[in-house]
């Protein structure tokens, strides 16, 4: 603990957010004002590269709120020993080896949060067992959660390798062939790479087809490290 306040200090702001309950839901923030789907275009017709802007459905409200804190005012947070009701908030602190992000998630230039100092083995380099092409990684998530902490079922495109530090985490999976069992928003929500299902307490008369959905369970414990495939669905307890 004394090396982590070290390293990361009380002064530099870093990504967080925090949720009203246990639960959290990524979603992209994107332009508010944008109604049209569409990529946005560069002068001469040619469509910008990356997603379009997420549509808010009427009535939405983002699931988190994104903030900036210091890795010390976390720990005055999360630093508990008792029971933290799952309808009080809760808080999630995060390192990305790319940069110090953006509100809509971009990387600062320059800047890895001393994430490829501390694990060397990750840096971006060439001849890696699983890293064919160095210059297009997307960085190391550290992530540093709150007891009781849920993050809800969701697929990722890119292949994942989870190594847990300390703790306890329990994975939920389900084979991405299960996709028309687990109710996704639909493309351009917000959270589309997400099941609408609450998975802490489903709603079958709301959810029937989610009966269907089959999983496996996977208990991580400090030292473990788990490959996760593109487009595999993980539930986080």
């Amino acid at each position: 603990p004394t090396y982590m306040d070290q390293l990361l200090g009380s002064e530099v702001m870093h990504r967080a957010e925090y949720s009203e309950t246990n639960h959290f839901m990524y979603w992209r923030p994107g332009d508010a004002s944008r109604v049209n789907p569409k990529p946005p275009r560069r002068p001469g017709g040619r469509a910008r590269r990356g997603p379009p802007d997420p549509i808010k459905p009427g009535g939405w409200s983002a699931p988190t709120h994104n903030m900036r804190m210091t890795y010390t005012k976390f720990m005055e947070q999360a630093n508990v020993t008792e029971d933290i009701p799952h309808d009080d908030i809760h808080f999630y602190f995060r390192l990305i080896g790319c940069g110090e992000t953006g509100t809509r998630g971009d990387c600062d230039e320059g800047s890895s949060e001393w994430l490829f100092d501390e694990l060397t083995f990750f840096q971006p380099r060439p001849n890696l067992l699983y890293l064919t092409e160095p210059s297009q990684q997307r960085g190391i998530h550290c992530r540093f959660g709150m007891q009781g902490v849920t993050i809800a079922n969701h697929f990722d495109s890119s292949r994942n390798a989870i190594a847990l530090l300390g703790g306890e985490r329990r994975y939920i999976l389900s084979h991405p062939k299960h996709c028309s069992n687990l109710a996704l928003f639909p493309k351009f929500h917000p959270s589309e790479r997400h099941s609408e299902v609450d998975w802490s307490d489903p709603d079958l008369e709301d959810f029937p087809q989610f009966a269907k959905a089959q999983s496996n369970e996977v208990l991580l414990q400090a030292g473990d490290v788990l490959y996760l495939p593109s487009y595999w669905f993980h539930y986080i307890v």
